[in-house]
C-alpha cells in the first residue's frame, strides 16, 4: 500500500511540473487534474462491486477480442459443464506428432473438481498432474514430468486473471503450476471462473499494487501473459501459429463457481 501511495504522489508531482511549465490558461478546465474514478481505491471499488450483468459484459468484451487472436472461448454454467467441455475437447482433437494422446495438468483446485481422470477413463487418454507421481519432490519425478510434457498434446491450467481487453491470461509460477503446461503442449487450455476476469491492465497493476488480499502472496519469481496461441511471420510474411508454442489457445470460463 505504501509503494502505491507513492507511485501515485510522484505522478502527480511529476504532472504538477508539466502543467506549471506549460501553462494553464484561465477558465480552461485542467488536463492535468488527477480522475478520481482512476485512484486505486476507486479501481478496486470497482472490481469488488461488479454485479452479473458486469461480468457479461466483460465476457462479451473477450469474445470480441480473442476473435483476431485465433483464441477460443467457452462459457459455462458451472463447473461440471466445464469438465465436459474439456473431455469433448480431448476427444475431438487429433494429435499433432504420433498417435497416443495424453494430457498434462496443474495440480490445482479448480483442475481437480473437473474430474479430467475420471470423464477419460474410457478414452485411454492418461492424465499426468504437475507435482504429483514417483519422486515429485525429487529430480527423477521433475525429469519424468517434464518428459511427459514434451510428450502431451494437450495442457490443461487455470489462471489467476484474464484481462478481456487483450484477451490475455495471466498466470504467476508456483510449486504444481509449472509454465511448461501452458507452453509446450500443442493446446493449452486454460479454465477460469468469471469473476477472475479484468477489464484492463489497470485493473491488474491495481490488484498487484494496492489490493491487500493480493499482497498475501504477492509477486513469484515469474509471471506469464498468454494473448492467443504462439504465432510468426518470420517466413515469407506468412502467419504461421504454432511454430513457438501452442498453436491453439482455449479459455473455458466458469460462470458459476462455487467456492
Amino acid at each position: 500500500m505504501k509503494g502505491a501511495a507513492m507511485h501515485h504522489s510522484n505522478q502527480r508531482r511529476f504532472l504538477a511540473r508539466v502543467k506549471e511549465a506549460l501553462g494553464n490558461p484561465a477558465g480552461r478546465p485542467d488536463p492535468f487534474a488527477p480522475d478520481p474514478s482512476l485512484s486505486p481505491e476507486a479501481i478496486l471499488r470497482k472490481i469488488n462491486g461488479r454485479t452479473p450483468k458486469d461480468y457479461e459484459s466483460l465476457i462479451r468484451t473477450l469474445e470480441s477480442a480473442a476473435g483476431p487472436l485465433n483464441l477460443n472461448v467457452s462459457t459455462v454454467e458451472d463447473v461440471d459443464a466445464a469438465g465436459q467441455t474439456l473431455a469433448a475437447l480431448v476427444r475431438d482433437k487429433e494429435t499433432e506428432w504420433g498417435d497416443e494422446k495424453s494430457l498434462v495438468a496443474w495440480e490445482h483446485p479448480l483442475v481437480d473438481r473437473l474430474d479430467i481422470e475420471k470423464r477419460l477413463s474410457h478414452d485411454g487418454v492418461p492424465v499426468y498432474v504437475a507435482g504429483l507421481g514417483e519422486g515429485a519432490e525429487e529430480d527423477a519425478g521433475r525429469v519424468l514430468f517434464r518428459e511427459r510434457v514434451e510428450a502431451a498434446y494437450i495442457g490443461v491450467t487455470s489462471a489467476d486473471f484474464c484481462v478481456v481487453d487483450t484477451a490475455t491470461l495471466v498466470m504467476k509460477t508456483r510449486p504444481g503450476h509449472g509454465r511448461s503446461v501452458s507452453l509446450v503442449p500443442s493446446i493449452h487450455v486454460a479454465v477460469i471462473g468469471m469473476t477472475q476476469l479484468l477489464a484492463d491492465l489497470s485493473e491488474l497493476y491495481t490488484l498487484i499494487q494496492s489490493d491487500p488480499a493480493y499482497a498475501v502472496e504477492g509477486l513469484t519469481h515469474c509471471m506469464t501473459f498468454i494473448s492467443g496461441p504462439s504465432k510468426t511471420a518470420d517466413i515469407e510474411a506468412t502467419l504461421v501459429h504454432g511454430a513457438h508454442g501452442p498453436k491453439e489457445v482455449h479459455i473455458i470460463v466458469i460462470k458459476t463457481l462455487d467456492t
